[in-house]
C-alpha cells in the first residue's frame, strides 16, 4: 500500500542520518532546525506567558480557573499549527544545506555524483535554491490562508482538510529537494508527486506527526530531506536519467 510505503520512506531517514558519509552533512541542517526553533519557542512561550498574564488581570478572580483551560488549547494550537509555519521559514534559511544533504544522499544510494559542481559552484546556485523556497513559499501561504478559513468555518470537514493539506505541504517542502538539484521545474515536481498521492500523503503523514512531538521535532528535518530523497531515488530517478 503506498500510503505505508511513504511512511516507510520518511523512517527510513533517521538509519540514513546515521550512516557514515553522511553524518557531517546532517549536523549544519540539525544545529539550525535545533537553535531555531529553541530560541522561537522560548520567545513563543514567554509571549503567551504575558498575554495569559494580561487575560488574568482582565478576567474577575471568580474565572482565574480559565487559565488552566487555555494553555493546553493554546499548546494544541502550536503544535499543529506554528509547526508547519516554522518549517517553512526554517527550510528556508537551511535550503542550501538540505539541498547539499539531498545530494550526498543520492550519491550515497546509487553511488553515482549529481554533478562535479564545486564549493564555488554550489555557492553560485544559492540564490536559485532560495529562489526556489520562495515559490514554494508563495505556493503555501493562499492555499494556508483558504484552507485555514475552511477550518474554522467548517467542523469537522474544515479540519480534516487542514490535515490533508498540511500533510501535502510536508511532502512537498522536502521531495522538492532532490527534484531541484536536477533542476526539475516546480510545477513538473507537484505533477509527478500527484501521480503516486499514496506515497505523497503517506510521507507527508509521518512528517506531520512527528513534526508535532517536542524533541523529535528537531530532527525531523534532516531525516525528512533523506528519507525523502530515498523515495524520489527509487520513484521518479529513472524518469530523468
Amino acid at each position: 500500500m503506498q500510503l505505508t510505503q511513504g511512511i516507510e520512506y520518511f523512517l527510513s531517514g533517521f538509519s540514513l542520518i546515521t550512516q557514515k558519509g553522511l553524518k557531517r552533512f546532517v549536523f549544519i541542517p540539525l544545529l539550525i532546525n535545533v537553535l531555531l526553533f529553541g530560541s522561537s519557542l522560548f520567545f513563543l512561550y514567554d509571549w503567551l506567558t504575558q498575554g495569559f498574564d494580561y487575560l488574568n488581570n482582565l478576567l474577575p478572580s471568580w474565572l482565574s480557573w480559565l487559565e488552566w483551560l487555555m494553555w493546553p488549547i493554546a499548546i494544541m494550537v502550536i503544535l499543529f499549527s506554528y509547526s508547519m509555519v516554522f518549517t517553512v521559514i526554517t527550510n528556508f534559511i537551511a535550503a542550501p544545506f538540505n539541498g547539499l544533504l539531498s545530494e550526498k544522499v543520492e550519491m550515497y544510494l546509487t553511488g553515482q555524483k549529481i554533478n562535479d559542481d564545486g564549493l564555488a559552484d554550489l555557492l553560485k546556485d544559492v540564490p536559485r535554491m532560495l529562489g526556489r523556497e520562495w515559490t514554494k513559499l508563495c505556493y503555501y501561504l493562499p492555499r494556508a490562508i483558504g484552507f485555514f478559513i475552511l477550518l474554522w468555518v467548517l467542523p469537522l470537514v474544515g479540519q480534516i482538510l487542514w490535515v490533508m493539506f498540511t500533510c501535502w505541504m510536508y511532502n512537498v517542502q522536502y521531495n522538492d529537494y532532490p527534484f531541484d538539484n536536477h533542476k526539475i521545474h516546480f510545477k513538473q515536481m507537484k505533477a509527478d508527486l500527484k501521480t503516486k498521492q499514496g506515497l505523497s500523503y503517506g510521507f507527508g503523514f509521518a512528517v506531520f506527526i512527528l513534526t508535532s512531538i517536542p524533541v523529535v521535532n528537531l530532527i525531523v528535518m534532516p531525516v525528512a530531506v533523506c528519507g525523502a530523497t530515498r523515495l524520489w531515488v527509487e520513484n521518479y530517478r529513472q524518469n530523468y536519467r
